[in-house]
């Protein structure tokens, strides 16, 4: 579904953001100009250039260009789930048992599960969104498909990059499994979980700064999915085999609570204890952290996976995201799973991540300036790719936004668009490594309205099976 071209020319921008730190991050289209040029899946100039023989012509007048998105922790097969109404209105542990739990035993036929990660990465393809990190955790022993290699070949066949957080709830060998638990639900024993990830590792895993294939080592939850001795081994094993690991961690009050109550400490400190902080770790939400975890965070170079909608919606609370910032720990976007953010697209994260934040610690919280840099190069760097920047030498990852709609109209920065107005921004073009994948609004070779009708009657199926 991609169109390949090995040279290209945009040209005319309205705007130009880098996604590079302080005022770099703007560049000055009417002093230096607002074309820029690509080859061989890299951005090879910015300024005023003129058109070269054999080289696409993309007119971006009117336009903000900007780098693709990166979004750092999503759960695709949750494209499926959206707005369930016996989930709409609970917290955190209400959603679980009314919707991932109790819908999760039936995504156990490879066509489904295809078309939840189709509709996913559409949803954040044509949001400008070129960089996908899944946390899936669809590996039950005796799962009749290749979990693993049906995402990387949807993510491939759209042209968007793939990092694989490969999830796992694993028990002891002790542990008795209940005889009628559904594939897609049983968990693993720890050298079950260890053996497939290095055998995806060998497969997939592409070490490369500017990798289309990623795996990472990724536990469902510290706390909960895995015994406490399975930690060590598991960081140890990721790191020998060249891999982040992520999770999630502090989501609600209540896991702090209980964390403390049941291990004595926070949940910061208590992966910590078992070798889980560091460059290449990070963990979606972390809603609920002290200044003493805030400045650990910092002083290991542990992530967040800032997920505001998701965390608004279930009412979780606000991450202290600029604490975090000020503190100069590393920070970068993400939607989280369709299930518990009907707006799965990268345009309205940014958005709703500019305005919580104000609304909570006041207008200087955070700068629009500072929510892009967050979601382009923040997410590359945690997730270890060369990506989320525009400058001579960068991967050609990029996303070109018409500004053309109502909400556009009187606008004075067109250059903040995509968060000032959030998906009221509409995508023209969305290049990842030097390849077209959005082209005029569409993807090349995609039936938008038979991959609704498909959704539809999964949709469907999945209510008559679980009334069943």
């Amino acid at each position: 579904m991609t169109s390949d071209t090995s040279a290209l020319l945009i040209r005319n921008a309205a705007a130009l953001v880098t996604g590079l730190p302080g005022a770099a991050m703007r560049h000055d289209v009417a002093a230096l100009g607002g074309d820029l040029r690509i080859r061989a899946g890299s951005i090879e100039a910015i300024g005023r250039l003129a058109p070269q023989a054999g080289e696409r012509v993309i007119d971006a007048s009117d336009c903000v260009v900007m780098p693709g998105w990166v979004n750092t922790h999503h759960h695709l097969f949750q494209s499926l789930l959206k707005g369930i109404p016996a989930g709409i209105d609970q917290p955190l542990p209400g959603w679980l048992a009314a919707v991932p739990d109790t819908f999760r035993r039936h995504f156990d036929q490879e066509a489904l599960l295809r078309l939840a990660a189709r509709v996913g990465l559409v949803e954040l393809l044509l949001s400008g969104c070129t960089t996908v990190a899944d946390h899936q955790y669809h590996y039950g022993p005796g799962l009749p498909f290749d979990v693993s290699a049906a995402l990387f070949d949807e993510a491939a066949r759209l042209g968007l990059r793939l990092v694989l957080c490969r999830g796992t709830q694993t028990r002891r060998e002790d542990e008795v499994e209940a005889a009628d638990t559904p594939p897609a639900c049983r968990p693993e024993t720890l050298d079950q979980f260890l053996a497939s990830l290095e055998h995806d590792v060998r497969r997939f895993h592409d070490p490369a700064p500017r990798a289309m294939r990623r795996l990472v080592s990724a536990p469902t939850t510290p706390n909960w999915s895995v015994p406490k001795e399975h930690l060590k081994p598991i960081a140890r094993e990721a790191r020998r085999l060249g891999l982040r690991l992520h999770s999630h961690l502090s989501e609600t009050a209540d896991y702090v609570k209980w964390a403390r109550e049941v291990h004595g400490c926070t949940p910061l400190e208590f992966v910590e204890r078992h070798e889980w902080v560091g460059p290449d770790v990070w963990y979606a939400h972390m809603v609920h952290l002290s200044d003493a975890e805030i400045a650990r965070c910092a002083e290991t170079g542990t992530g967040t996976a800032h997920c505001p909608q998701s965390n608004a919606r279930l009412g979780s609370g606000v991450a202290p995201v600029p604490r975090l910032l000020a503190a100069g720990a590393p920070v970068s976007l993400a939607v989280d799973g369709a299930a518990s953010n009907e707006a799965a697209d990268m345009l309205s994260e940014a958005h709703a991540a500019w305005l919580v934040h104000r609304a909570v610690g006041g207008a200087g919280a955070i700068t629009a300036e500072q929510v892009i840099g967050i979601g382009t190069a923040g997410g590359g760097r945690m997730l270890g790719l060369d990506v989320g920047t525009l400058a001579p030498g960068a991967a050609a990852d990029l996303a070109i936004y018409r500004l053309d709609r109502p909400g556009h109209f009187g606008l004075h920065d067109p250059a903040m668009a995509p968060v000032l107005t959030g998906a009221a921004t509409r995508v023209q073009t969305v290049v990842v490594q030097g390849r077209v994948v959005v082209d005029g609004g569409a993807i090349p070779g995609l039936d938008l309205d038979e991959l609704r009708r498909d959704a539809a009657r999964a949709v469907r199926a999945l209510q008559a099976a679980a009334r069943t």
